[in-house]
């Protein structure tokens, strides 16, 4: 796959989010709804950046802290947000997840040319859970494969069915 097609197949909408100043980027067809910092529920046992799970209109949903995941301080602010997520998994069909964010920025629409790939890290950094690097009005967006950073086996983990 050359270049030129791998960034237009990441074109579309995607929902920005800051963490620690910096923005990243969810597709849009990931995210299911965009909710306040609520009570969360510790599950023993659990990764730091597991953060527990909540109560949705009955359905309960494992959260995430980003910035612990990404190895970053926990801050919480008046703006702080859980934006839920859409994952789908092979064994069980589609789960949500709550990801902590600082805050929802935005969403844009991204063209081809805005995007470039993930430039090489090297080995001892993995960028397996980024898309792509997008330019917006001389900012850049961090694309995140929403996927990989929410690796599956934390929801096996906790143990916690589909939603």
């Amino acid at each position: 796959m050359s270049i030129t097609t791998a960034t237009s197949s990441l074109a579309g909408k995607y929902l920005t989010v800051a963490l620690a100043g910096e923005s990243y980027g969810i597709a849009v067809l990931k995210v299911r709804e965009i909710i306040r910092l609520q009570k969360i529920t510790p599950v023993p046992h659990m990764p730091d950046f597991v953060k527990g799970v909540i109560n949705l209109r009955g359905r309960v949903i494992p959260v995430i802290d980003l910035r612990l995941k990404f190895g970053l301080r926990a801050v919480d602010t008046e703006r702080t947000c859980i934006v839920v997520v859409r994952l789908v998994t092979v064994a069980d069909g589609s789960n949500a997840m709550g990801l902590i964010v600082d805050c929802v920025e935005e969403v844009v629409n991204l063209t081809a040319g805005q995007i470039e790939p993930t430039p090489e890290f090297g080995v001892s950094l993995g960028a397996s859970c980024l898309l792509g690097m997008a330019k917006v009005n001389d900012q850049v967006k961090t694309l995140l494969d929403i996927e990989r950073v929410v690796n599956a086996t934390i929801l096996a983990k906790a143990a916690i069915g589909p939603a």
